[in-house]
Order: C-alpha cells, then sequence, then structure tokens
C-alpha cells in the first residue's frame, strides 16, 4: 500500500486496500460506486490515500496507510490503558511499533477478551458512541443455575445506581447444576455495567469475556495474541458507524472516561 508518496490512480488505491483485483476496483470506478472527497470517481483519477475519503457503496474505505487497527484478546488481570502507576500490565504491552495505538473502549482488568486497539480517531469515536448503537456481545460464566425471571429482567431493564440497564438479547449458551454460560448483548457504555446487572438479578459472576464488537468478532485468536484487521473487518465496522462520505451528521462529543469498562 502507498506509503505516503503521493497521488495513485483510484483502481490502484482500491486494489491496495483489498476491494479486489485493478481490473475489478475498475469496474467498480465505471460503475459509479466509487466516490473521492464527495465527488463520483472516473477512471483515469488519481487520489492520495493518506488524504483522501475514498468510499465504495457509501463505506469508508481504509486507504491511509499510516491508520492501524488491531484485535487483542485481553487477558485477565491487564489494565486498559497505555501507562499504569501501579506498574500493572497493560495493553500497550502487546503492540509496541510504531505508530502508537489506543484502545476503543474499556474491559476493566478482571475482564478479557475482544479489545480493538487503534490510531483511527474518527471510527474509535463512533464505536464508543452511544449514538451509534454499536452492540457488544459478551459470555459471562455463572455459579450455579439461572431462573427465567432473572434473564427476563436482564432483558426488560434492571434498577442500577445510575438509572435502569437492559441488554438487547439474553440466551444461556450452557447449564450444568453447577454452572451456566451465558451470552449477553448490550449497547450500553456505563462502568462495568455488564458486572452490575448480572449482580442485581442475583446472579454470581465467575468470568466474563467480550467476544464480539458490531461485526467484528474475536473467533479463535488465543488469549494474550494480537492480529491487524483485515481490510473487510475495517470496512465492517466504518459501515457499523456509518462512517462515508458524506458526514452529515457532525462529530459526537467524547463520552466519559469510563465507557466500555465492564
Amino acid at each position: 500500500m502507498n506509503s505516503g508518496s503521493g497521488p495513485e490512480r483510484v483502481q490502484k488505491v482500491l486494489a491496495a486496500a483489498g476491494l479486489g483485483s485493478r481490473r475489478q476496483c475498475e469496474a467498480l470506478i465505471r460503475a459509479g460506486r466509487v466516490s473521492v472527497d464527495g465527488r463520483t470517481a472516473r477512471l483515469g483519477d488519481r487520489a492520495d490515500p493518506s488524504t483522501a475519503v475514498i468510499v465504495v457503496d457509501g463505506v469508508r474505505v481504509h486507504a491511509d496507510p499510516r491508520l492501524v487497527h488491531y484485535m487483542l484478546n485481553k487477558p485477565r488481570g491487564v489494565v486498559t490503558t497505555l501507562h499504569d502507576p501501579e506498574g500493572r500490565p497493560t495493553v500497550a504491552d502487546y503492540v509496541t511499533t510504531p505508530p502508537r495505538v489506543f484502545p476503543v473502549g474499556r474491559l476493566d482488568v478482571d475482564t478479557e477478551g475482544l479489545l480493538l486497539l487503534t490510531n483511527d480517531g474518527p471510527l474509535a469515536q463512533r464505536l464508543t458512541h452511544p449514538r451509534y448503537g454499536v452492540p457488544k456481545t459478551y459470555v459471562a460464566r455463572l455459579r450455579g443455575t439461572v431462573r427465567r425471571q432473572a434473564l427476563r429482567a436482564l432483558t426488560e431493564g434492571v434498577e442500577l445506581d445510575d438509572g435502569v440497564a437492559a441488554a438487547s438479547s439474553v440466551r444461556t449458551l450452557a447449564a450444568a447444576r453447577d454452572e451456566t454460560l451465558l451470552e449477553l448483548v448490550v449497547t450500553e457504555g456505563r462502568n462495568r455495567v455488564v458486572r452490575r446487572m448480572l449482580s442485581a438479578v442475583g446472579l454470581s459472576l465467575e468470568r466474563l469475556a467480550r467476544v464480539q464488537l458490531g461485526p467484528l468478532a474475536l473467533g479463535d485468536i488465543g488469549q494474550g495474541r494480537v492480529r491487524p484487521l483485515t481490510s473487510r473487518e475495517v470496512r465492517e465496522l466504518y459501515r457499523a458507524v456509518k462512517l462515508g462520505d458524506v458526514d452529515t451528521d457532525r462529530p459526537a462529543a467524547p463520552e466519559a472516561d469510563d465507557e466500555d469498562e465492564q
């Protein structure tokens, strides 16, 4: 991919971004499905992937070589910050090569699972802002059995000290007499909201992991491992937060620092 050397043919930029072969990308341009900085692209047009806003079918293309996106399967005991005054391990220990990246939202020290690390500010802002309602999927390991009343309360809403909170969906993945695996989908971003919801309905949590963020799934990546996102995954995240060429909605105000700390 271009490393900042200036404008290139749009089809070359699209091909480098994973949209297909150059011939396939030329077909996208001919069909009028590509825009550059808000104008429909034509064959022969050039664009600088470091600065141009390139959109295909209404979804922004990850073309800027300066932007990086990583998925980390965060272990328990790791702090979601770049520096910890107590000397505990942090997520910064997992991506040490330039450019510097930042965690998108937070997982508390005892929560494990999917964490996105990036220097893509607009994407990070939208993923964490409640306006875009990005769903986050968690798997909770609970002691004992879970009654139907508790499941119903989690979706209907439970009263917390900072207001009512509800899961978008809840389902039992596995159940035994001494243990239950529960999947919860939330769009909330309040501090430790999943843990507090489970406690409010009398459930005893043993382990909590985030397994999906919007369209991005943790998959089989090992705990403590990091991998870069594919171009397709980045496009899907852009689509999920409506990050396109015509950003008619104004930038959302930043959320509080406790966003997503489950």
